[in-house]
C-alpha cells in the first residue's frame, strides 16, 4: 500500500505539474531582427516615474476641499501633455507590472515564482536599447532589468531592503531618498566631465522607481490618510525632478517624461488579482514629443470617473500597459524591446503623420517578427501532414499587408497606414497566442486520459481491497492474457516514436506516456468490474441512482463554492438538518442540538466579507477570551470528572493558556505602536515568533486521550492564529474545532446506529502509533459520506474567512506582529501556515474520527482522494485561455489549488499523525497517562 500512496504522490504531482507546460509557459522567443523608426526622434532622453502601488483614481480625484492632492499633476495635464488610464493584467503585481512597462510584454505568472529579482529567462528591455540607463530605487525590481541588459550601460542605485518597513515611522523616505539621490546625481555630473558627457547623450533613461505610497498603502490602506499625503509628497518630488531637468539641460525641449503606476491597490491595501482599484493605473505624459492637451465637450467612456475626477473636457486616452514601451521607445529613438506586443499609442504623439505612421510601421514589424520566429519553431518540431498553420495571417497575407503599407506612406495616406498596421498588429498577436497554445489541446487531452485512468484504478482498488460489494462474487483471479502487456508495450513505443520524431520537451513523455501503465493497471482488474457489476445488479436500482445522484450534488456543490463562497453556507445548512433526516435524534439529542448550532454558527463565515477590509481587534480580544474561558471549562471538568489529569498535564495547559494571553497583548500592544508609527516592537517580534515556534511541540506535551490532546492541539495552533489575525477569522478555528469536536462524537453514534459495537468511550480512547489492524473494518456506503464530509471542511476552512479566495485578499496587516520589513517570501510563508491552521484541526480531527469509527485510514483516505480527482478533473475542464485575464488566471487557480490540496492531503495527514500520537516528556519519566 506504501507503494501505490508513493505512486499516487507522484501521478498527482505530474497532473499538477502539467498546468505549467499547458498554461503557464514563457511567451517569449528569440532570434528577431532590431526594428526602430528611420526617423530623428523628438526626445533625447526619457524621464520614467513608476508610483508603485498608485490607484487611478487617487490621483485623479478632488479630495474633501475640491483640490487635487497632485496639483503640479493635474497642471500638465490641463496645460501641458496627455493622460488617461493603464489598463494592467494579471497577476497585479510589481515584477509583472515593470516588465509590461519597460519590455512590453506580459510576463507569465510562473516568472514570478522562478525569481522575484533575478530574471527566470532572458528578455529585451527600453534599458536595454538605450544608450545609458541611470535608476533609482527598491532593491526588488531594479536588479532584473540591469542584468538582463547586454553590455555595461545600465546603471542601478537602490537603497536596503531594510528601509521597506511597513511598521516605519515614515514610509515617504522611500520617495524621498530616490528625489534627493537624483539630485546628488545630477550635481555630481556637472562636475565630472565623463558622467557629464555621458548624460548628454541621445537615447538615455532615467527611471524613478517610488515605492512609498505601496508601502503606505499596505500599510495603512489607500483611504489613509499616510497614503494620500504620500501622492502629495511624490507630486511635489516629480515637480523638483522636472525642473532639475529642465535647469540641467538649459530648458532645450528634448527630455520626454512618464508618470505610471505598475499596478493599484485594493481599499484594504492589498493587490495580485483583477478587481479595478487594481487594473487601472494613471498614465500621465508630457514633454518632446507629447501631445499637447485636447479640450472635448464628450467623450466615449461608460464610466463615472471623468465627472468625479472633474477631468470630462480634458480628452482621455486609455492604453495598455504594455503599450507604454512602445511610446517610449518610439520617444527617444531606441528599436522597440523585441519581445514587446504593446501597440503604439499615436494619440499621444506630437509628430508629423509620417512620424506616426513610419512609427506604427516599426511597431507591426517588429511584432510580426516574433510571430515568424514562433511559426518557424514549431513549424520544425511538427510532421508536416500534421502542422496546421495560423490561416488569418498567411505568407501571402503579411506581403500584402506590408506593401500595401509602403505604399500608402509613399502616397502620403497615413491615416490608412496607421489603421493597417493596426490590423497586422491584431493578427499578429492572434498568431502568437495560436501558436503558443497550439500543444495545448493534445496535452490537455492526455493528462485528462491519465487522470480518468487514475480515478478509475483508485476506484476499483477501493471496491478489491476495502469493501464488501464484491462478496459473493467469483473469487477466482484471472491473470491477464498476455496480449494485455505486449499491446500496452507497442502503444507506448509508437507514442514514444511519433514525440521523438517532432523533438519534443521530456516533459511530453511524461504526460502522454503515463495514461498507458495506468489504463493496463485498470484493465487488469477486469475481474473485479465483472465482479462489480454482478453485485451492483443485485442492488435496488432506485437506491443505487439515489446514491449516485447524491454524490454527483455534493461533488457540484464543492465544485460551486470555488465561484460562490455562500454555496458552503449552503451545504453547512444542509449539514444542519442531517441529524433530523436520520434517526441520530432520536439516539443523541443533545449532540444533534450542538451540532446543528454549530454547523449554522460555522455557515455564517462564508457569508462575512473578505478578510482584510477593516481590521477589528476587539474580535481578536473577543476570540482570545473565549480561548481562555473554553480552556478553563474544560480544565475544571477533566479535574471534576476524575480523568487521569496529572501535574504535568496540567502545567501543559497552564503554559498554553500564558501563550494565549501574550498573543492577545502582542496583538494589541503590536497595533497601538505602529499606529503611533513606532514601528514592531522587539519584545512583541520575540514573542511572536516563540509562540510559533513552540505551537507545534507544546502539544506533543499531553496526553495522548483522544479528547485531552486534541484540545491540546486547539489552544496551541490558536496562540499563533490570534497573531495571524485582524478581524473576525480570530473566531473561525474556534468554532470549527467546536464542530470537529461534535463530528466525532456524531460519527461514533452513526456507527453504533448501523449496528457495529464501539469498544471503547470517547474519553478513553487514545491516539496511537501502533494501531491493532484486527479493529479495522470494510468499508460501508456511508463511509462515502464521511470521506465527503472531510473535502467539505478542508474546502471551508480553505474559503471560510475568503483569505485564499483571491489573492488580492492577503492582508499584509496579519503578520504585523512578526515582521514588518518588506520580506515576499517570509510573509508569503506566514500567510500560508495562517491558511494552513484550520487545515491542521480538520485533519487532527480526522485522525480521531478513524481511530472511534473503526476504519482503516487508507481505505478512507482512497476514497477522499477519489473525491478530490473527480473535482480536480472539472477544474482541469473549466480552465480557460480567453476572456479577462481575471477569469483565465482564476480558472488556472481552482485547478492548482485542488491539486495542490491532494498532495498536501498526504502531508497534512503525515502532520496530524505526528501532532496526535506523539508524546514528548516534559521531566522526569515518562509517566503513564492510561486509564
Amino acid at each position: 500500500m506504501l507503494l501505490f500512496f508513493a505512486l499516487g504522490l507522484l501521478v498527482h504531482f505530474v497532473f499538477f505539474a502539467s498546468i505549467f507546460d499547458i498554461y503557464f509557459t514563457s511567451p517569449l522567443v528569440h532570434g528577431m531582427t532590431p526594428q526602430f523608426t528611420p526617423l530623428p526622434p523628438p526626445a533625447k532622453r526619457l524621464v520614467l516615474f513608476v508610483a508603485d502601488g498608485l490607484r487611478a483614481d487617487a490621483l485623479y480625484e478632488l479630495d474633501e476641499d475640491g483640490k487635487s492632492r497632485a496639483p503640479f499633476i493635474r497642471d500638465v495635464i490641463m496645460h501641458e501633455g496627455s493622460w488617461g488610464i493603464s489598463h494592467t493584467r494579471v497577476p497585479t503585481e510589481s515584477r509583472p507590472g515593470h516588465v509590461a512597462l519597460i519590455a512590453g510584454f506580459y510576463e507569465d505568472v510562473s516568472a514570478v515564482a522562478k525569481g522575484w529579482k533575478e530574471n527566470p529567462v532572458e528578455f529585451d528591455s527600453l534599458f536595454n536599447e538605450s544608450k545609458y540607463t541611470w535608476s533609482w530605487g527598491s532593491p526588488d525590481i531594479l536588479p532584473m532589468f540591469a542584468k538582463g541588459a547586454s553590455g555595461d550601460h545600465v546603471y542601478t542605485y537602490s537603497y536596503d531592503a531594510e528601509k521597506e518597513d511597513f511598521g516605519a515611522h515614515d514610509a515617504t523616505k522611500l520617495d524621498t531618498w530616490v528625489f534627493d539621490k537624483v539630485q546628488d546625481f545630477f550635481h555630481s555630473a556637472r562636475n565630472n566631465q565623463s558622467l557629464f558627457s555621458k548624460v548628454n547623450e541621445e537615447k538615455v533613461v532615467f527611471f524613478l522607481h517610488l515605492l512609498g505610497i505601496d508601502t503606505n498603502g499596505h500599510a495603512h490602506r489607500p483611504s489613509s490618510r499616510e497614503y494620500k499625503d504620500n501622492i502629495k509628497k511624490v507630486d511635489g518630488g516629480v515637480k523638483e525632478i522636472v525642473s532639475t531637468f529642465k535647469h540641467f539641460y538649459g530648458d532645450d525641449g528634448k527630455t520626454a517624461f512618464i508618470f505610471t503606476s505598475d499596478h493599484g491597490m485594493t481599499d484594504w491595501g492589498s493587490h495580485g488579482a483583477g478587481h479595478p482599484s487594481e487594473t487601472l493605473t494613471p498614465l500621465v505624459a508630457w514633454g518632446a514629443g507629447i501631445k499637447y492637451p485636447q479640450k472635448v465637450s464628450a467623450q466615449q467612456f461608460d464610466d463615472e470617473f471623468l465627472k468625479e475626477w472633474k477631468l470630462e473636457n480634458w480628452k482621455r486616452q486609455d492604453v495598455n500597459q504594455a503599450d507604454i514601451a512602445p511610446l517610449m521607445a518610439s520617444l527617444i529613438g531606441v528599436p522597440f524591446p523585441l519581445n514587446s506586443v504593446g501597440t503604439l499609442p499615436v494619440n499621444y504623439l506630437n509628430n508629423t503623420d509620417l512620424f506616426k505612421a513610419e512609427s506604427m510601421f516599426t511597431n507591426a514589424v517588429q511584432i510580426l517578427e516574433q510571430f515568424k520566429v514562433k511559426m518557424t519553431q514549431k513549424k520544425e518540431v511538427t510532421l508536416p501532414f500534421l502542422f496546421t498553420p495560423f490561416k488569418l495571417l498567411s505568407h501571402s497575407k503579411q506581403l500584402d499587408i506590408l506593401r500595401r503599407a509602403r505604399s500608402y506612406i509613399k502616397q502620403e495616406k497615413f491615416v490608412e497606414v496607421v489603421s493597417l498596421c493596426e490590423e497586422l498588429i491584431e493578427l499578429a498577436l492572434k498568431g502568437l497566442s495560436y501558436y503558443h497554445t497550439y500543444d495545448r489541446f493534445f496535452l490537455g487531452i492526455n493528462v485528462a486520459v491519465g487522470f480518468v485512468g487514475w480515478t478509475s484504478y483508485a476506484s476499483l482498488l477501493i471496491i478489491k481491497s476495502h469493501s464488501n460489494l464484491t462478496r459473493g462474487a467469483s473469487k477466482e483471479v484471472k491473470k491477464p492474457h498476455h496480449l494485455l502487456p505486449c499491446s500496452f508495450a507497442a502503444i507506448s513505443v509508437l507514442v514514444s516514436c511519433f514525440l521523438l520524431i517532432q523533438a519534443c520537451p521530456w516533459t511530453y513523455y511524461v504526460y502522454c506516456l503515463l495514461p498507458v501503465p495506468i489504463w493496463y493497471a485498470v484493465l487488469r482488474e477486469f475481474q473485479v468490474i465483472q465482479d462489480l457489476v454482478k453485485s451492483l445488479s443485485a442492488f435496488p436500482l432506485s437506491h443505487f441512482v439515489g446514491y449516485v445522484l447524491i454524490f454527483t450534488l455534493g461533488i457540484e456543490l464543492l465544485v460551486l463554492s470555488f465561484f460562490y463562497r455562500y454555496m458552503l453556507t449552503a451545504g453547512l445548512i444542509a449539514f444542519a438538518a442531517w441529524p433530523f433526516l436520520t434517526q441520530l435524534w432520536t439516539r443523541a439529542k443533545i449532540t444533534s442540538l450542538s451540532w446543528t448550532f454549530f454547523s449554522l454558527l460555522l455557515a455564517v463565515f462564508p457569508l462575512m466579507p473578505v478578510v482584510g477590509r477593516e481590521p477589528d481587534l476587539s474580535l481578536v480580544m473577543g476570540a482570545g477570551l473565549l480561548v481562555l474561558l473554553l480552556s478553563l471549562v474544560v480544565v475544571t471538568t477533566l479535574i471534576k470528572r476524575k480523568i487521569t489529569f496529572i501535574k504535568e498535564e496540567l502545567l501543559v495547559h497552564l503554559l498554553q493558556m500564558l501563550s494565549t494571553v501574550l498573543s492577545m497583548y502582542v496583538v494589541y500592544s503590536t497595533h497601538n505602536s505602529l499606529l503611533k508609527k513606532q514601528g514592531l516592537p522587539l519584545i512583541n517580534q520575540i514573542v511572536s515568533w516563540a509562540t510559533l515556534a513552540s505551537s507545534l511541540v507544546v502539544p506533543l506535551l499531553s496526553s495522548t486521550i483522544l479528547f485531552q490532546r486534541l484540545f491540546s492541539i486547539l489552544l496551541s495552533l490558536m496562540s499563533t492564529y490570534l497573531l495571524l489575525s485582524t478581524g473576525y477569522e480570530a473566531l473561525f478555528p474556534l468554532v470549527l474545532s467546536c464542530l470537529m469536536f461534535i463530528w466525532i462524537y456524531m460519527e461514533q453514534e452513526t456507527l453504533q446506529q448501523s449496528g457495529v459495537s464501539c469498544k471503547q468511550k470517547l474519553t478513553s480512547i487514545q491516539f496511537s502509533c501502533n494501531t491493532d489492524i484486527a479493529q479495522f473494518r470494510q468499508l460501508y456506503l456511508d463511509d462515502i459520506r464521511r470521506a465527503f464530509f472531510l473535502v467539505f471542511f478542508l474546502v471551508t476552512a480553505f474559503f471560510g474567512t475568503g483569505n485564499i479566495a483571491s489573492i488580492n485578499s492577503f492582508d499584509l496587516a496579519s503578520v504585523y506582529c512578526f515582521l514588518t520589513v518588506f520580506s515576499p517570501f517570509m510573509m508569503g510563508a506566514l500567510m500560508m501556515w495562517k491558511i494552513l491552521i484550520p487545515f491542521v484541526l480538520v485533519m487532527c480531527a480526522f485522525e480521531a474520527v478513524q481511530i472511534t469509527t473503526q476504519l482503516s485510514s487508507k481505505g478512507l483516505f482512497l476514497i477522499v482522494l477519489v473525491i478530490s480527482d473527480v473535482m480536480a478533473l472539472h477544474f482541469f475542464f473549466l480552465v480557460k485561455d480567453y476572456g479577462s485575464w481575471l477569469d483565465i488566471g482564476t480558472s488556472i487557480s481552482h485547478y492548482v489549488i485542488v491539486m495542490s490540496m491532494t498532495i498536501f492531503l498526504v502531508f497534512l495527514n503525515g502532520l496530524a499523525q505526528l501532532l496526535t500520537t506523539k508524546k514528548l516528556r516534559l521531566y522526569g519519566k515518562l509517566k503513564s497517562h492510561f486509564m
